[in-house]
């Protein structure tokens, strides 16, 4: 039987954040948001930085749909955590970040790089 392919694997440019000016989110690094084979990933926007410890994909609505849990911190090592989730809207990424007792955060992200599928041994 084959793999089922994951359309969330791989690298999104986050192109745009609902609270954060553009010129912001590339701050410290270029934005992005990634996922990883291992249900995985992590992001960084402006000061921002994230682990995500752990993800699930689901199909809602027809549309494939990704949702996670997620810790780490800002510049001044303020400690954050929270969940977030996407949806798959054409080529694009929409979804949002939140932080736990914090801000809900709408982002749309673009897939810069696709990870191939690697075989265990």
């Amino acid at each position: 039987m084959a793999k089922k392919t994951n359309p969330f694997t791989g690298r999104w440019r986050i192109t745009s954040m609902s609270d954060w000016k553009d010129y912001y989110l590339d701050e410290e690094v270029e934005a992005f948001i990634e996922f990883d084979e291992e249900r995985c990933g992590s992001f960084h926007f402006g000061y921002v930085r994230g682990l995500i410890d752990h993800y699930r994909t689901k199909i809602r609505d027809g549309t494939p749909a990704i949702q996670f849990t997620w810790y780490g911190d800002s510049a001044d090592g303020t400690p954050l955590e929270g969940i977030g989730w996407a949806v798959l809207k054409g080529d694009k990424l929409r979804g949002m970040l939140s932080v736990y007792l914090g801000d809900d955060c709408e982002f749309v992200a673009k897939q810069i790089t696709e990870k191939k599928a690697t075989k265990r041994k």
